[in-house]
């Protein structure tokens, strides 16, 4: 039943302006499944939903797939905005932003949480990204260069 409710939750989610609590408990009780307010908290801390922006400019539940696919389209065009150049220095690459803007590019490639990427340290207009060998550089340096065009 479980399972099955959690299905249902996503599928809700994915396909509706859910606001509140009280309404992912409508929809799920106008699909015949009988929930508490406390069930639904507790299915929401599970499937590990998130409030995000609508469009409307209000806030609604959304998987945290989507959330990260928002995101990361929205880091992508911040990213492309305020990096100006990349090079890479053995298995680092040092990039280079608009001034004040490195912090912001940071963000941006943390968030996307590719596995190759050790760290990175921001300072004001350069990013130093760590990777754990020279041919891992290389194609994180080829991925960074097709964001910025």
């Amino acid at each position: 039943m479980k399972a099955a409710r959690h299905a249902m939750i996503q599928e809700i989610v994915e396909n509706n302006e859910i606001k509140t609590q009280e309404e992912l408990a409508q929809a799920l009780r106008a699909r015949g499944v009988s929930v508490t307010q406390a069930t639904v908290s507790r299915d929401i801390k599970a499937l590990r939903l998130l409030k995000v922006l609508s469009k409307d400019g209000g806030y609604k539940y959304a998987t945290a797939d989507k959330a990260q696919s928002g995101m990361a389209e929205r880091f992508i065009r911040i990213f492309h905005d305020s990096v100006l150049s990349v090079a890479q220095a053995n298995n680092l690459l040092v990039l280079k932003t608009i001034s004040g803007s490195a912090h912001v590019a940071g963000e941006a490639i943390d968030t996307l949480h590719w596995p190759e990427i050790v760290g990175t340290i921001s300072g004001d207009n350069t990013i130093l990204v760590i990777l754990p060998d020279e041919t891992v550089a290389k194609s994180i340096h080829e991925r960074f260069l097709g964001m910025m065009h």
